[in-house]
Formats: structure tokens, sequence, C-alpha cells
């Protein structure tokens, strides 16, 4: 029997973040952790639109990008995008400890599974498709899982 399968589309043209653009000064470290934030919210939308499962056993999350137009690119340029969405998909987290006490926001999650480490979560290098003429650039991410006890009782512990 085949693993469920879901595929979700993400409302962005190119990946919104890329290893070639790294930010240097404190305001565009900040653009990208907004970056990261939005990149969390839209996963998790699209993940609860989807009804996708909670607790599963293990996900493969894979990343794909048909760009508008034809030129060479790197798939490992992907990777910093791919981050935030594997993390989407692990539970909400508490946010950081503040300097001057208190707490941050929590980072927004969605609990497919337990971590994004190797045992809960596969991610293989993202794939790029060839543009497809008269077509804007799009993105998305194919997932397929396997599922157990946990998963049927939608408890992500």
């Amino acid at each position: 029997m085949d693993n469920p399968r879901a595929v979700l589309p993400l409302p962005y043209t190119r990946p919104p973040l890329h290893a070639n653009k790294t930010a240097a000064s404190r305001e565009a470290k900040l653009g990208e952790a907004r970056i990261r934030r939005d990149i969390r919210a839209k996963v998790v939308a699209a993940a609860t639109l989807a009804h996708l499962p909670r607790g599963v056993d293990h996900v493969v999350v894979e990343l794909h990008w048909q760009p508008e137009f034809q030129r060479a690119r790197d798939t490992d340029n992907l990777m910093p995008t791919l981050k935030p969405i594997a993390d989407a998909l692990t539970p909400t987290k508490p946010g950081r400890k503040l300097r001057r006490g208190g707490r941050g926001p929590d980072i927004l999650g969605y609990g497919m599974v337990r971590d994004d480490t190797p045992r809960w979560m596969t991610k293989p290098e993202a794939v790029i498709h060839d543009p497809v003429p008269g077509e804007p650039g799009r993105v998305w991410v194919e997932l397929d899982w396997t599922s157990g006890a946990a998963a049927e009782t939608g408890d992500p512990a």
C-alpha cells in the first residue's frame, strides 16, 4: 500500500529565501526572520486547509519550484526556504526568553511530526522544474508520510 500523500501549494512565484542572498545588517536579519515567520504561517495554514494528520510517524518533505524563465539554478540554494517549511510541520514551540524578562511570541507549528530531525522527517534535495511558457513561477511542497497509532489518535506525543 502506498503512503498517504499531499501537495501544499504556497503563494510564492519563487522561493522567498535562498543561500546566495545572506543578511549582513541587523535590519536585513530581522527581515529574514519576518520572512521565515511568514513561511511558517503559510505552511501551517495550508496544512490546516488540507486537513493533514498530526502526530504521524515520519514525513518526507520535498520542496518544488517551477521558475518563470529558464536559467541555471542550484537546488541547494533553496535550503533556506525549506528549513521554515520543515519547522512549520512540527508542534508550536514557546517563544524565546527575552533579555528583559518574559517571552517572545510562540513559534508557530502544525504538529504533523514531533520534530524535524531524521527520526521524524526526511528532507530530500529540492526539485527545480522546467518553466512553462506564459505561466508565472510557483512554489509547492509535496509530503509523503507513514502513519501509526499516534497519527490515528491525532496525538503528537
